[in-house]
């Protein structure tokens, strides 16, 4: 006589989740207040999935529960059908909608995406949505840490993880203010090498691109200051001191109001794509989708 299988499902949502915020968050207590359980109950939860399962997920390290080979194996899929569920629901429960986490590089979370964000919202107006500016290894971390739902990154920083989309171009400039001695004449190549610049920090995009456009032609460059923002980098140079190497978009307001000047010089022109990331094993979502296409359809 044939054994019948055993076609049960072991595992539920909330299994799911518990275990999808104990990843994020490293222990059950954080995870806890992630998912609105207490402690005990997402003890339990997880305990459950993992005897269901007959493996565990974790390595216990002290206090802190750290992923293994089956937690990783595991883990993407359990994300998608928790976001899943969650949309499912959303359909019935509008104010129940969870926002969107979006992650973004500074010049496209700071001159991109809020316009941008305005436009969908105006075309979705159910839809939230939460904006996280980082540079542009912090938004790949977030998106392979399941910390966003999307990133937006600009140069050619990737991860195994990840899957990236080439969304739209960017040009950088060389830009310094109306009074410095470089401004409206043709810059050569030594005199750039002998400024003093004003850069991003290293980790961001925009000081790749620039590493990578300038370094080659002009050696080490003489860094006076390293700042973690576009707008205080555009600050600095506007006051005269040193010269910038920025995005396009991110000093096209200063270029307009004449707070800075673009420089003339003989270098050849740089562009560098703007890109979208997702995690490679997770299945985008309905609100993850129809924004990716709402930017798209904006950059075309």
């Amino acid at each position: 006589m044939t054994e019948k299988t055993d076609h049960r499902l072991r595992l539920t949502l909330r299994q799911l989740e518990v275990f999808a915020a104990t990843a994020r968050e490293g222990s059950t207590r954080a995870a806890a207040g992630r998912v609105a359980r207490s402690q005990s109950a997402a003890s339990a939860a997880l305990a459950d999935l993992e005897a269901a399962l007959g493996a565990q997920l974790f390595d216990r390290i002290g206090r802190r529960l750290v992923l293994n080979e089956n937690g990783r194996a595991l883990l993407a899929r359990s994300v998608s059908l928790v976001d899943q569920a969650a949309e499912l629901q959303a359909l019935f429960f509008s104010d129940q909608q969870a926002p969107l986490r979006i992650a973004a590089s500074f010049t496209t979370g700071e001159y991109l995406l809020p316009e941008i964000l305005l436009r969908w919202k105006q075309h979705n107006p159910q839809a939230r949505a939460r904006l996280i500016i980082g540079n542009t290894t912090d938004v790949i971390a977030a998106v392979i840490g399941f910390d966003a739902d999307v990133g937006f990154i600009e140069g050619r920083q990737t991860h195994p993880d990840l899957a990236v989309r080439r969304w739209r171009s960017d040009e950088m400039v060389i830009v310094a203010a109306p009074t410095h001695p470089l401004a409206g004449r043709m810059v050569g190549v030594r005199e750039l090498a002998e400024a003093a610049w004003v850069l991003r920090e290293e980790g961001s995009g925009t000081r790749e691109a620039t590493n990578d456009w300038l370094g080659r032609r002009l050696g080490p460059l003489d860094v006076e200051l390293e700042l973690g923002s576009s707008h205080a980098i555009k600050r600095v140079v506007a006051s005269g001191v040193g010269i910038g190497c920025m995005s396009r978009y991110a000093v096209a307001d200063a270029l307009a109001e004449g707070s800075l000047v673009e420089l003339k010089t003989t270098m050849p022109k740089n562009s560098r794509a703007l890109s979208i990331v997702l995690h490679r094993e997770r299945r985008p979502g309905r609100a993850m989708q129809g924004f990716i296409d709402f930017c798209k359809a904006e950059a075309a």
